[in-house]
């Protein structure tokens, strides 16, 4: 991936290597990329695109819906921003953050835009979907938006503060198309992914747990059932 120069946007989120700040310095650079997704794990995936493999990061949500789509072809929006404090004597380094439609790349955008909220903070904490998170900005719900890793009171007050009167159109999206029992499944999934945050599990390591138990191929008609089943699996 090439950079092309250095023109900066002071009012997009930035990102600085290993911290986050509340400005950034954004590319508007590669605005979607397609090819075949070959790899995905924790928070990134990685498509072929011709005689290339592209790293590129995804939120929690994102990595949730890709889980069905590996060897196949897929498209991502995407924002490309640079990383890094040449500052400090290091290099400035182009990383790209991909989703599946605009409204998912348009609210993650917003998200950044807060004060004190990086990339790398909203990378983080994007472990449910835009309509779940939007509702409970919508609704000041600070108590639901501090249950989002990296995401203490005062952050939260301040998404609250600035975002409230933004999130209508984003409360009203619906859930992607799915065959129902795809759907159904993808919900039980989710769920089970918030019971081990709140029970104390880091993201990545509640993911783990998860793609554990669904690499055998079985379906869960509930949390409790998925739940029930890593239990076992982690007692033998």
């Amino acid at each position: 991936m090439r950079c092309v120069g250095t023109a900066l946007d002071d009012a997009a989120p930035a990102v600085q290597s290993g911290a986050d700040t509340p400005h950034s310095k954004v590319l508007v650079l590669i605005t979607r990329i397609t090819g075949r997704l070959v790899h995905l794990t924790g928070s990134e995936a990685t498509l072929s695109v011709g005689a290339f493999e592209y790293e590129v990061f995804v939120p929690e949500f994102v990595r949730r819906q890709l889980q069905g789509s590996l060897d196949q072809e897929v498209s991502l929006r995407t924002i490309e921003y640079l990383e890094g404090n040449p500052q400090k004597g290091g290099r400035l380094t182009p990383r790209l953050i991909g989703f599946l439609n605009d409204a998912e790349k348009e609210f993650f955008e917003s998200i950044c835009s807060v004060d004190g909220v990086g990339v790398k903070t909203a990378l983080r904490a994007m472990v449910r979907p835009v309509r779940e998170v939007a509702v409970a900005i919508e609704e000041q719900n600070v108590k639901e938006l501090t249950a989002l890793p990296g995401i203490g009171p005062a952050t939260a007050e301040r998404i609250v503060a600035k975002l409230r009167r933004k999130m209508a159109k984003f409360a009203l999206m619906i859930a992607r198309d799915l065959p129902p029992e795809q759907a159904g499944q993808q919900s039980v999934v989710q769920e089970a992914f918030e019971a081990l945050v709140s029970l104390g599990h880091s993201a990545p390591d509640a993911r783990q747990k998860i793609d554990t138990v669904l690499a055998a191929g079985k379906k869960f008609k509930s949390v409790e059932d998925l739940l029930t089943d890593l239990y076992q699996k982690e007692r033998r």
